[in-house]
C-alpha cells in the first residue's frame, strides 16, 4: 500500500498541541457554522414553502374565478401579471379554451383530479422552463355547462426565479459564512481578552523564585473564575512564602541547637584522645549524655515535622474529660492539679498525640507553678475547651506567641529546665492545628493560662 503522509508531514498541528485559545476559537467556529447552517436550512425551507404556497393560492384562486365566470356573459379568464396561463382541457386531452399566453400550447399536464379530490397542485418542466399550476375539476353542476362531460381547468404561472435557481441557497450560504467569520472573530477577541489575565499570571509566576517569594500575580476585579483563581494563587504564594520563611528560621535554629551538644561531645572526645590519663569512664558517660540530648532533639524535630506535614493517624473518638483524669492523676511533682470537669466532650483525633499535648501542658505547669495548678474541661458551642492554669510568674503578652516557636525558651524556662529543647509547646500547637483546633495563652487573674480548643466529634467525622 502507498504510504500516506500524516498531519505532521503535511505541516498540520496535532489537535492536542493547539493552545487553549486556539481550541476555544476552533470550537466556536464549528459551533457557529453548525448553528448558522441549521438556521439557514430552516430559512430556506420556510421561504420555499411560503413562495410555493402563495403561488398555488394565486393559481387556485384564478382557476376558481374562471370557472365562476364561465356561466356569465364574459367567460374568458381574467389574467394577472402573476397568473397568465389558463387552459380548459376535455376528457380526450384536447385544449378546449385557453388564455392568450397559453394558446397553441399542449395541455399543461396530464394530472387529472378525481371526484374526491377536485383541486390538485403540480409542476411541469420543459425546455422553456417550469410552470406551477392548479388543476381544478369542476363540480357536477358546473360540468353541466359542457353537457355533463368531464373537463379540467388548469391555471398556471411560470416558476418564480427564486425557486427555479440556487440564488436563495447561495445567498444563505454567503450569510452563513459571513456570520461564522464575524462570530469567530468576536469570540477570538473576547477569548483573548478573557485569557489575558491568565497569561499575565503565568508570566508573573514564571518570575517567582525560591529566593524571592514576595511577588504576587495581578488579580483582576470581580468574582469570576479567573479573579478567584488569582486570589487563590496569591493566598497560596503567601502560605508558601510563610512556610519557606518558617523553614529557613527552623533550619537556622536546628543548626544552632544541634551545634552546642555536638561541640560538647567533640570536646569530650578530643579530651579523651589528648589526655590518655583522663577518666575514660567519665568521658564516655558525658559523651552518652550529649548523645542522649542530640537524640531527644532529633526525635522531637522529626515529630514536629511529621505533625506539620500530615493529618492525624489512627484517629478515634477521644473522651477529653476521661483523658484529663487519667493524665492528671498520674502526674508526678509537688502539686496535684485541681480538676474541674464541667462536661466530658468527645473529640475526633489521635489519642497519643492529644496525650502528648496534655502532658506537655501539665509538665510546663508543674515547672512554673508556685502552689496551685487547675485543669478544666468544658463544652462551648461546637468546641471542646481544655484549660491548664498555674499560679506562676506568667508570660508577658508580647512574649506569648514566641513560646510556641521551635527552640524559643524564655529566661524563666531556661533557669528551671536547662536541658530542655524548647520544642514542647511548638509540638503541642502543631498537634492542635493538625486536629483543626488551636492552642493559645489567654489572660487570667495571675500566672499562665493555656487554652486548647478542638472541634467536637459530632461536627467533624473522619474523611
Amino acid at each position: 500500500m502507498p504510504h500516506r503522509p500524516g498531519p505532521l508531514a503535511l505541516g498540520l498541528p496535532r489537535p492536542g498541541r493547539l493552545s487553549v485559545q486556539a481550541r476555544l476559537v476552533l470550537v466556536t467556529a464549528l459551533l457557529s457554522l453548525a448553528s448558522l447552517t441549521g438556521v439557514a436550512g430552516a430559512v430556506d425551507l420556510f421561504v420555499r414553502d411560503r413562495i410555493e404556497r402563495e403561488v398555488y393560492e394565486s393559481t387556485q384562486r384564478a382557476a376558481t374565478e374562471w370557472i365562476g365566470a364561465m356561466g356569465t356573459s364574459t367567460p374568458q379568464p381574467v389574467t394577472t401579471p402573476e397568473v397568465s396561463l389558463f387552459q380548459l382541457v376535455d376528457a380526450t386531452g384536447h385544449v378546449v379554451q385557453a388564455s392568450r399566453e397559453a394558446e397553441g400550447r399542449p395541455p399543461m399536464s396530464t394530472l387529472w383530479p378525481n371526484s374526491d379530490d377536485r383541486i390538485q397542485h403540480g409542476k411541469e418542466c420543459t425546455r422553456d422552463g417550469c410552470v406551477m399550476f392548479t388543476a381544478y375539476r369542476p363540480s357536477p353542476q358546473e360540468e353541466e355547462l359542457w353537457g355533463g362531460a368531464s373537463h379540467i381547468v388548469y391555471a398556471g404561472r411560470p416558476e418564480p426565479a427564486l425557486l427555479a435557481g440556487w440564488d436563495l441557497e447561495l445567498g444563505l450560504a454567503a450569510a452563513v459564512l459571513t456570520g461564522t467569520a464575524l462570530l469567530t472573530g468576536l469570540a477570538a477577541l473576547l477569548i483573548r481578552r478573557t485569557l489575558r489575565p491568565v497569561e499575565e499570571m503565568r508570566a508573573r509566576i514564571a518570575e517567582i523564585t525560591v529566593t524571592d517569594l514576595g511577588l504576587r500575580v495581578p488579580a483582576p476585579p470581580g468574582d469570576d473564575a479567573i479573579a478567584s483563581l488569582a486570589r487563590t494563587v496569591n493566598r497560596t504564594l503567601a502560605r508558601l512564602q510563610e512556610a519557606v520563611s518558617q523553614q529557613r528560621h527552623y533550619s537556622s535554629m536546628v543548626s544552632h541547637e544541634l551545634r552546642t551538644p555536638l561541640a560538647g561531645l567533640r570536646m569530650r572526645l578530643e579530651e579523651a584522645v589528648t589526655y590518655p590519663d583522663a577518666d575514660r569512664e567519665e568521658t564516655i558517660r558525658g559523651a552518652l549524655g550529649g548523645v542522649d540530648r542530640l537524640q531527644r532533639i532529633i526525635d522531637e524535630m522529626l515529630l514536629l515535622t511529621r505533625i506539620r506535614t500530615s493529618s492525624p493517624q489512627q484517629a478515634e473518638r477521644v473522651d477529653l474529660g476521661h483523658l484529663v483524669r487519667e493524665e492528671a492523676g498520674s502526674l508526678p511533682g509537688p502539686y496535684r492539679p485541681l480538676l474541674v470537669v464541667h462536661d466530658s466532650p468527645r473529640v475526633w483525633g489521635n489519642r497519643t498525640q492529644l496525650t502528648e499535648v496534655l502532658t506537655n501542658l501539665l509538665v510546663n505547669a508543674q515547672r512554673h507553678a508556685r502552689s496551685a495548678i487547675e485543669v478544666s474541661v468544658a463544652r462551648k458551642g461546637d468546641e471542646a475547651v481544655l484549660t491548664v492554669w498555674d499560679d506562676g510568674e506568667g508570660i508577658a503578652p508580647e512574649e506569648r506567641e514566641q513560646v510556641f516557636q521551635p527552640f524559643v525558651r524564655l529566661a524563666a524556662g531556661r533557669k528551671r529546665d536547662p536541658a530542655g529543647s524548647g520544642l514542647g509547646l511548638a509540638i503541642s500547637r502543631a498537634i492542635a492545628q493538625a486536629h483543626e483546633g488551636d492552642l493559645t495563652i489567654e489572660d487570667g487573674p495571675r500566672g499562665t493560662c493555656f487554652v486548647l480548643r478542638l472541634p467536637l466529634a459530632g461536627e467533624h467525622e473522619p474523611g
